[in-house]
């Protein structure tokens, strides 16, 4: 089994108040190809700086990220954005759906920017499998909570990412919606072999990934 990421000796830290903030402190973690991998930890403790620095959404203060035999630390703001475009999906808590876009629109857009072909035909395929194939034209806010989530998640997965980053996917739902979501968000990563980073509080969910890390002031325990 390949190696996917590696996260080499990772510290981010940052000044507030005229004192140092100390986030993350040597962090290691390999990530190999179709893995999946929960990280656990209290609030505060890291895991979702862990996530941004894995995205490139935040820059490491020192260590190294190989993504792809690429350290990322070293790309450009365009060369990470391209990263992030083509090979990294990237769930959130928050849905982040343009609100004046229908589902399908929303899931088109990422096919659009990345100048794919047949894109009306992928969107509606990956929708159709996280159940909204009655939904494709109604707006986020004509949607549950549960179903606005499906959308985002089908929008971060429709270009087939290798490595999918998903922090607290389910932390805004309720307990039904969180084990439909739970469920094809792992069903997902299986049937496409994909690797998984997986931030969450919920035992349950991290029960389901093939291992589980747990982080705590910034140090992996």
């Amino acid at each position: 089994m390949s190696t996917l990421l590696k996260v080499q000796n990772v510290y981010l830290s940052y000044t507030s108040g005229g004192n140092q903030v100390k986030v993350l402190q040597g962090i290691n973690l390999d990530v190999n190809s179709s893995e999946s991998i929960s990280v656990m930890g209290e609030s505060g403790s890291g895991k979702t700086s862990l996530i941004m620095l894995i995205s490139g959404l935040e820059r490491v203060s020192s260590g190294s990220i190989i993504f792809q035999d690429r350290d990322i630390t070293k790309l450009s703001e365009d060369e990470l954005a391209e990263l992030r475009r083509k090979h990294i999906g990237i769930v959130f808590q928050s849905y982040y759906l343009i609100p004046n876009y229908s589902a399908l629109e929303n899931v088109c857009l990422t096919l659009e920017i990345n100048k794919e072909k047949n894109i009306e035909t992928k969107a509606k395929e990956i929708l159709d499998r996280f159940g909204l194939k009655e939904r494709f034209n109604n707006l986020p806010s004509q949607l549950s909570g549960g179903e606005q989530q499906r959308v985002a998640i089908a929008r971060s997965l429709v270009v087939k990412p290798s490595l999918i980053l998903a922090d607290e996917p389910t932390g805004n739902l309720d307990s039904e919606n969180s084990k439909m979501i739970s469920d094809m968000l792992i069903n997902y990563v299986r049937e496409e072999n994909s690797s998984l980073v997986l931030v969450t509080h919920d035992d349950n969910l991290a029960s389901r990934a093939q291992r589980k890390i747990k982080i705590k002031d910034g140090k992996v325990i």
